[in-house]
């Protein structure tokens, strides 16, 4: 069976539900892991993904901050809400695909919008920096999040951190640079490893390659200097890791009408 996901930080679902139909009509992925929803689970727009054949859908929101879900057209067997670092913010849903998605194997897939962290990289004068780093040492050591032998599990998200150097449009720059720093960078590439996980971008795409799903705002042209990071990440278990057929960024989608400052990250697999 064929299985396609797709990840987005869409900042506030609302605001930009006509890019994401936009979306869904042309890629058709099975799943949409959506962060940064910024709405409640009430004011979800529900129906408009139902019209789209997205039946099934998991919430986890908050008004005008954070929010997770996904929405699929295969039911789920489960859902998960995680809180990381003791705080009711959204950050974490997860499901398992099983019987009802007629899955021979079930196949859980936990959805992550970790902490920007503000703008001063140190935690002992920025409270959000601090928090960032509890929350991605907290990951490490979530034994959910450590699949083993043939689980087949998926994480995605906004995880906030652009872990190698060609993941920024300049290391060196960016060094000091809040999701680039290299305590950040050890800490994401730290739960990775603990957890056996697999990054299928940089299993795909050699780590000389520069590769980017986010572009600032703050840029009056985003095309212009290619300023990104690639602060959107899939990641699959290894029982899954020979299991990916593709994977590809929506890079387009950056300047399509009232755009998210990131884009969609696809991967397909044979499950």
């Amino acid at each position: 069976m064929r299985f396609s996901l797709t990840t987005w930080n869409i900042n506030s679902v609302r605001l930009r539900i006509d890019i994401v139909a936009k979306f869904l009509k042309s890629a058709r992925p099975d799943v949409l892991c959506l962060q940064e929803t910024k709405c409640i689970d009430d004011a979800f727009p529900l129906k408009r993904f139902k019209r789209l054949g997205y039946e099934h859908v998991a919430l986890n929101g908050q008004k005008g901050y954070h929010g997770v879900a996904i929405v699929s057209k295969l039911p789920f067997d489960t859902t998960e809400i995680r809180t990381f670092c003791e705080k009711i913010d959204s950050r974490h849903i997860s499901v398992a695909f099983g019987e009802k998605a007629q899955l021979a194997k079930p196949l859980v897939l936990h959805n992550f919008y970790v902490p920007a962290g503000g703008d001063i990289p140190d935690p002992a004068l920025n409270p959000k920096f601090d928090h960032k780093l509890k929350f991605l040492d907290e990951m490490k050591a979530c034994e959910p999040l450590h699949p083993r032998g043939d689980d087949r599990h998926i994480l995605v998200g906004d995880l906030n951190v652009a872990p190698h150097e060609n993941d920024v449009w300049s290391h060196k720059q960016l060094l000091k640079v809040v999701s680039h720093t290299p305590i950040e960078c050890e800490k994401l590439l730290a739960a990775q490893i603990h957890g056996e996980w697999f990054d299928v971008a940089r299993e795909r795409i050699p780590l000389s390659e520069k590769v980017y799903t986010w572009w600032s705002y703050r840029a009056a042209d985003w095309t212009v200097g290619d300023r990104g990071r690639r602060l959107d990440h899939i990641w699959v278990s290894r029982a899954l890791k020979d299991a990916v057929s593709d994977f590809r960024i929506t890079r387009d989608a950056r300047g399509w009408e009232r755009p998210s400052d990131h884009v969609p990250v696809t991967v397909t697999l044979e499950v």
